[in-house]
């Protein structure tokens, strides 16, 4: 299998804010110098980069050079349909036949870009697009809206991919693409190959979802598993930490079904590194990929699938134990625990 491609999207690298200290905490560089600090990362061969914020018609060709300057490819473009105020009551799933028609405007802006610098991917992010409170929604107008909106769309671009990026709550209370199967659904209703969906981990922590399971079905049901974001939480927030730094068993087990699923697309950051230093902190994050990737050897690999086959509980955590800590110090700790137990019982 070959090895993983790695990328981050390019606003990691920079002064993210929060909404105590809009303008951030660290000071804002510019996006030449963002570009230099990806290709300064171990790992680190694509980006991804936010339409209007990053990359505009104006200086898509200036763009472009400074990232084959760097040799660093572009993973996709994420149409900005979150950030502005036209988007606040919702972009696809508008009520306002007008906004609806922006929102179109700035996907295809996205998608333009994409064709002319041979990205293959835009990532729809609709983060506005749900409610707030009971008795607010209209569910079959406005998600009838948001089909034929990104139908549309799609259609008018059959060289290019989609991702939908679901997100079960923020900006909104309630997304209406919130979790990998209704995002599926909606993918499937489009009805068109070359619409599928993105899984950000983190949003699917959030989700309440078991993450390799998401990526199964997405597969399963007619590959369309199309993008990866990578960050880690604590489950009740999009906290976007460093990968790896709270969910350890569970990108084990991520890894291990996106190579049975045969996954080949991009694994990319995308962490809010409000305090830490972000080249450091995508930095960990690919580290943390590039170690586990080199740690499921086929050996490995095979010892899980017959964990699996088993389906003993005991077993794999006993597996998971040696694999964090070693075998040799697991037969340790385990042979402790017998032999307290024997003294206990022979106390008796």
């Amino acid at each position: 299998m070959s090895p993983n491609k790695y990328s981050v999207i390019l606003g990691n690298l920079g002064n993210t804010c929060d909404r105590f200290l809009p303008t951030g905490y660290k000071d804002p560089i510019t996006t030449a110098d963002k570009l230099e600090m990806a290709a300064s990362i171990p790992g680190i061969s694509g980006i991804e980069l936010v339409g209007g914020w990053d990359i505009t018609p104006d200086n898509v060709r200036e763009i472009n050079e400074a990232m084959a300057a760097h040799e660093l490819a572009c993973v996709s473009i994420i149409p900005d349909l979150f950030s502005k105020r036209v988007w606040g009551n919702g972009s696809f799933c508008s009520r306002d036949a007008t906004v609806r028609r922006e929102a179109l405007d700035e996907a295809n802006q996205a998608a333009e870009i994409a064709e002319s610098i041979d990205c293959p991917l835009v990532n729809l992010w609709l983060g506005q697009d749900g409610y707030d409170y009971p008795l607010q929604a209209d569910f079959s107008r406005q998600r009838g809206w948001m089909v034929d909106g990104i139908h549309t769309v799609v259609a008018r671009w059959p060289r290019l991919r989609f991702a939908l990026e679901y997100k079960s709550k923020e900006p909104r209370n309630r997304s209406f693409q919130a979790r990998a199967a209704d995002t599926l659904l909606m993918a499937q209703e489009i009805g068109l190959p070359n619409v599928g969906v993105c899984i950000d981990v983190g949003h699917a922590f959030v989700a309440g979802e078991n993450v390799a399971e998401s990526a199964w079905l997405l597969h399963h049901y007619g590959q369309k598993l199309f993008h990866l974001h990578y960050n880690d939480n604590y489950t009740q927030w999009d906290d976007d930490m460093i990968v790896g730094s709270v969910h350890l068993v569970t990108y084990v087990e991520l890894q291990y079904w996106l190579r049975q699923i045969g996954y080949q697309g991009w694994h990319s950051m995308d962490l809010y590194p409000y305090r830490e230093d972000g080249a450091r902190a995508v930095g960990e994050s690919v580290g943390f990929l590039r170690d586990l990737e080199q740690a499921l050897t086929p050996e490995r690999m095979a010892e899980i699938q017959k964990l699996i086959a088993t389906g003993d509980a005991t077993a794999s955590t006993r597996w998971m134990r040696e694999f964090v800590f070693g075998r040799h110090r697991a037969d340790e700790l385990t042979n402790g625990q017998h032999v307290t137990g024997a003294r206990r019982n022979a106390s008796r």
